[in-house]
């Protein structure tokens, strides 16, 4: 007896999933479309009507993402950021940093920190300290 297809959503939510696990890894449209088992341009379009952003745009957040927690937390360079989180070019990872944050990697490394981020609930932390497209 034959299985019940898959409905694309399913697809579309392991593709967020294989995102948000491997954002560090080369991950092209292409691929992800192949792993939903659609076209690139149906798969563009679906995500978005889904996800509300295409899925370059939502790697590129997760990348940022972690990229700001990783600047704010640890005192490795620049440019180790820059490969751990995906990019190949650390002129490129700036250029998109400021993008997304509004300044450079190194001036939000330097930016003061206020002390009661502490005392706020971590969802808060997160919701405001996300990037903004």
């Amino acid at each position: 007896m034959p299985s019940p297809r898959v409905p694309l959503s399913r697809h579309l939510l392991r593709v967020r999933d294989l995102i948000d696990r491997d954002y560090g890894e080369p991950l092209d449209t292409k691929a992800l479309a192949g792993s939903a088992y659609v076209t690139e341009a149906h798969f563009i379009r679906e995500f978005r009507k889904r996800f509300g952003e295409t899925p370059h745009r939502y790697l590129l957040s997760r990348r940022m993402e972690r990229a700001m927690q990783l600047l704010r937390d640890t005192d490795r360079p620049v440019t180790e950021i820059c490969l751990t989180v995906g990019f190949t070019s650390l002129g490129s990872f700036s250029t998109q940093f400021r993008r997304f944050v509004g300044e450079s990697p190194s001036s939000y490394r330097g930016r003061p920190r206020g002390e009661d981020l502490a005392t706020l609930p971590s969802c808060v932390v997160q919701l405001f300290s996300r990037p903004t497209p």
